[in-house]
């Protein structure tokens, strides 16, 4: 028999097999309970840095916990205020999973708290050209057409180019000790991805900045969260 020789470009046929990796990754993923949050980690304790009047207090403080949060003068006006107080609700649960808990109005409290987000929208991933018109994000419609794996050529004008855009994502978190005001805590989680923004998504990026508090492992680490679709 004949060795048939395809007369099909690499560059296709590659073209082609990440189509259909692609559509089987979308078929995988239409039945999936639930997706990734996956988050670069990188916690910093100083426990020791607290004090009383001069003395340090003890090193590390086992739950049960009291604290208050503390917001920067652009967080306290405007739309930058009730996007605080949803912030704020998503730490004060994430919080609660560890031992600590919100202080009521005006009652004294050992620690404060301090946390931040913020988003950059980028138009495609990093990784993408952003000369390459895709069909969906997916970058399987080429310019206007279809490569097929037997080198037919299918022309797509009725699909409309469409952006699929990626978000970089980082939530901080800040522990004081409200008496002296040292920081005795710094975390950061910071997620990747294409996900819309949502309370569960912010709230999974909280839970992993949290992992292993009081005594987080020492230097950066990864931390993903599964969360129901």
């Amino acid at each position: 028999m004949p060795t048939h020789t395809s007369s099909v470009p690499q560059r296709a046929t590659r073209r082609w097999h990440g189509l259909l990796a692609t559509l089987s990754l979308l078929a995988l993923g239409g039945c999936a309970s639930v997706y990734r949050v996956d988050n670069a980690v990188e916690s910093f304790p100083r426990w020791s840095d607290a004090s009383r009047s001069g003395q340090p207090l003890a090193a590390v403080p086992q739950a049960p916990q009291t604290y208050r949060f503390d917001r920067l003068p652009s967080q306290k006006q405007g739309q930058a205020a009730a996007d605080q107080d949803a912030l704020e609700r998503l730490a004060q649960a994430s919080l609660g999973k560890v031992g600590w808990t919100l202080a009521d109005s005006g009652a004294p409290a050992v620690w404060t708290v301090q946390v931040g987000a913020a988003t950059l929208r980028l138009p495609h991933a990093p990784w993408e050209s952003p000369w390459d018109r895709r069909w969906g994000g997916f970058g399987f419609a080429g310019r206007d057409h279809v490569v097929t794996g037997s080198g037919q050529v299918i022309w797509t004008p009725m699909f409309m180019p469409m952006d699929w855009p990626y978000y970089q994502r980082k939530v901080s978190l800040l522990v004081r000790h409200a008496d002296s005001g040292q920081v005795v805590y710094e975390t950061h989680a910071a997620h990747d991805g294409r996900w819309n923004s949502s309370p569960e998504l912010w709230g999974a990026m909280l839970d992993a900045a949290l992992q292993g508090f009081p005594t987080p492992p020492a230097g950066a680490r990864q931390v993903n969260i599964d969360l129901p679709r």
